[in-house]
């Protein structure tokens, strides 16, 4: 377990080998995940929210327990740099279509002439 940030509200960040083997001692056992996560001293909804995270992740293409964040956020920033390709793309097409026509697109004089 590592703690990081600033002293008050610091955020945890547990290890891959922490969070399974937390999950795998909830399951083993008869304890309540509550009371397990009180002994290891983690928040008590952990060992339920790692539980469904590893369910998921057998069901479907998430992956379990990446580091920090979760699937979404690594969707989100592949997402986020396609789309910055695609407008760095965008721009040269602009630039190719000036280049080759000798003047802006029609959508861009009109957007011009609006202002």
């Amino acid at each position: 377990m590592i703690k990081e940030g600033s002293i008050m509200g610091a955020r945890s960040v547990f290890t891959r080998e922490f969070k399974e083997r937390v999950v795998k001692l909830a399951l083993k056992t008869d304890r309540k995940r509550s009371e397990i996560a009180q002994d290891l001293g983690i928040n008590r909804n952990m060992p339920a929210r790692w539980k469904r995270e590893m369910k998921q992740s057998e069901t479907g293409p998430m992956k379990t327990f990446t580091g920090r964040g979760n699937a979404r956020d690594e969707e989100t920033a592949r997402l986020r740099k396609e789309i910055a390709g695609l407008r760095e793309t965008n721009e040269l097409l602009k630039k190719a279509f000036v280049h080759l026509h000798g003047r802006e697109s029609p959508v861009a004089a009109y957007l011009f002439m609006r202002q």
